[in-house]
């Protein structure tokens, strides 16, 4: 397993654990500068990440990336749509009680 240096000298593995890199990003990047990190700091950060990994290692982390952002995706769409059915449900129940027995 190989450890890859951060711009702010933090040392990750590289061992396709994507959770990981996300968290380390998050506090080296975002809580080191207490939440005022900006869009260019981050890219930076991911940039000088990306170019530190082989090919391979891109290819693993772009594949868990994509994954994980996917049922991510899935999850909010289903999330949205259970708000919906909700709302709507409770509405239904809402004009039910007004209308009376």
């Amino acid at each position: 397993m190989r450890t890859f240096k951060m711009l702010t000298g933090h040392e990750i593995a590289l061992d396709g654990d994507l959770l990981a890199i996300l968290e380390s990003l998050y506090r080296e990047v975002t809580l080191k500068r207490e939440l005022k990190a900006t869009f260019e700091d981050m890219m930076r950060e991911v940039v000088h990440l990306a170019e530190g990994m082989n090919e391979e290692e891109r290819k693993r982390y772009l594949i868990e990336s994509l994954f994980l952002n996917t049922v991510t995706y899935e999850n909010e769409m289903l999330e949205a749509y259970m708000k919906k059915l909700t709302g709507r449900a409770q509405r239904t129940a809402a004009n039910k009680q007004k209308r009376g027995p």
